[in-house]
């Protein structure tokens, strides 16, 4: 029965198969059973199945071209990760489409049109509705996500959070006795921040404290950070210690400081996320989480082009190692350094807790 619209998802599940198997009859490689061949080709027979031109994209693989979708292109932390991204491409031979969405509302619909361009494609965890991503995931295109769970089929790739933000706030409150401590940063549409919320909440659960019921809801770069922070130091009760949900915040929050005359950390002890090359070279050095920034891009790059090639053996979810810097933006003394306990662990990614 002819019928417009069926996916490659729709045709493996008539035969039986997985999409990849049906990727390989289609483009007529690999190896496939004989009658495994003879259901997806009845399968696409009776289903009337013709590739879109998403898919046929993915049968020719003509593109020679990789897609990233982030939310927002400004900053260290994307310039890391993208050049890890870009180096894996590179060494493959594939260009790199980039696609900053900057949360506009008709993002998903440029998200569809850079996907009929590239042979895969990785988005940012809460960039794309995830009725967006199971609809790439059913035309067959290799996707991945990045800085977020898997979803609706799409592997992902992403750095410990919530061990680390733990390990980071309880530093603050048994290691320097704070118990006036905030959390800037926002946690809607964010899965990294999210998580970094979560830990510092069990850190103070885990003192006996009650945390704050919410957090200051801040950007993620240095004006949002400034503006978070002269807020706080301008309220009648300031805190007496800031959790910046990234380093860009914290650079942020010294400036707003500085303006104030207050002192770091002596009046106020200020951590960051993501262990940028200015966080030590900030005055004072800052305390800070260090994820693999680059390594995020090119394990994400990585996982792409194995999709592509048919040969992802991965687990769904990869959990990359974290690391608490310790500096003296906190309190400590110069040279002060977390002792080796990184976080993570890519074996048993379901233990963050």
């Amino acid at each position: 029965m002819m019928r417009n619209g069926t996916t490659v998802r729709e045709v493996a599940d008539r035969a039986g198969v997985s999409i990849a198997t049906v990727s390989r009859v289609a483009r007529g490689i690999g190896q496939v059973a004989p009658d495994t061949r003879q259901r997806v080709l009845t399968a696409i027979e009776e289903l009337g199945y013709r590739p879109s031109h998403l898919g046929r994209a993915l049968v020719e693989r003509r593109h020679l071209a990789l897609g990233i979708v982030f939310p927002g292109l400004s900053g260290p932390y994307y310039t890391e990760v993208i050049g890890g991204f870009e180096s894996e491409a590179v060494a493959a031979r594939q260009s790199v489409l980039i696609l900053g969405t900057h949360l506009l509302g008709h993002s998903d619909d440029q998200v569809l049109e850079i996907a009929t361009r590239v042979d895969g494609l990785a988005m940012f965890g809460g960039t794309v509705e995830p009725a967006t991503i199971r609809r790439l995931v059913a035309s067959g295109l290799p996707t991945v996500l990045l800085a977020s769970p898997p979803l609706a089929g799409a592997p992902s790739v992403r750095s410990e959070n919530v061990r680390a933000a733990r390990r980071l706030t309880d530093h603050l409150i048994r290691g320097h006795g704070h118990e006036r401590i905030v959390f800037v940063g926002n946690p809607d549409g964010s899965p990294d921040v999210t998580e970094r919320w979560r830990g510092f909440c069990e850190a103070f659960r885990d003192a006996n404290l009650e945390p704050p019921a919410e957090p200051v809801r801040s950007g993620l770069d240095q004006a949002a950070g400034l503006r978070a922070t002269a807020a706080l130091l301008d309220a009648a009760d300031p805190p007496r210690a800031m959790f910046c949900a990234n380093d860009e915040t914290a650079f942020g929050a010294y400036k707003s400081a500085a303006a104030r005359g207050v002192r770091i950390p002596d009046e106020l002890a200020i951590t960051g996320w993501d262990d940028v090359p200015l966080a030590s070279l900030v005055s004072p050095p800052l305390t800070t989480v260090r994820q693999p920034m680059r390594e995020l891009g090119a394990l994400t790059a990585r996982r792409l082009l194995a999709g592509i090639n048919l040969a992802d053996r991965d687990p769904p979810e990869v959990i990359l190692n974290t690391e608490l810097i310790i500096r003296s933006s906190c309190g400590c003394p110069e040279g002060a350094h977390a002792a080796a306990d990184p976080t993570g662990s890519p074996a048993n990614p379901d233990d963050t807790g």
